[in-house]
């Protein structure tokens, strides 16, 4: 029934800032801008094919939304070259660690505080095993 996660969607404080952490820090592809009333008040982002960052500023968003998205997390290849990409970039991320999942993890937040995850599997990774992950 369900395909694959069409987007996530994500307020932004700072719309210029956003764009250039997600296309300059992360590699992505602008796809298209949201426009109203002859401004920008939004975009989209290709992840992978089919695969979206919907991206909104903030107050172009529900008058109630409040940022519901925990993370997002990202499967990488290699996590190091991320890192080592993103600090060029000047952006803080944090070292990476073995996961209880078995998964290496790192993590880092856009310029709105949207917390992002990117994992490194490994042969062990409860998401490629699907044995039961458990946390102390």
């Amino acid at each position: 029934m369900i395909k694959r996660l069409a987007h996530v969607c994500i307020g932004a404080t700072d719309l210029d800032a956003t764009e250039r952490f997600y296309c300059s820090g992360l590699g992505l592809k602008k796809a298209f801008d949201f426009i109203r009333g002859g401004k920008t008040v939004g975009f989209y982002l290709e992840v992978a094919e089919n695969s979206y960052i919907e991206v909104f500023r903030q107050d172009e968003l529900q008058p109630n939304a409040k940022f519901p998205i925990s993370h997002m997390c990202f499967e990488v290849h290699d996590i190091d070259p991320v890192r080592r990409h993103l600090t060029a970039q000047g952006y803080a991320v944090t070292e990476k660690k073995l996961g209880a999942d078995h998964s290496w993890q790192a993590w880092t937040a856009d310029p709105s505080g949207v917390r992002i995850e990117f994992h490194q599997y490994t042969e062990k990774s409860t998401q490629l095993t699907g044995e039961n992950c458990i946390l102390d």
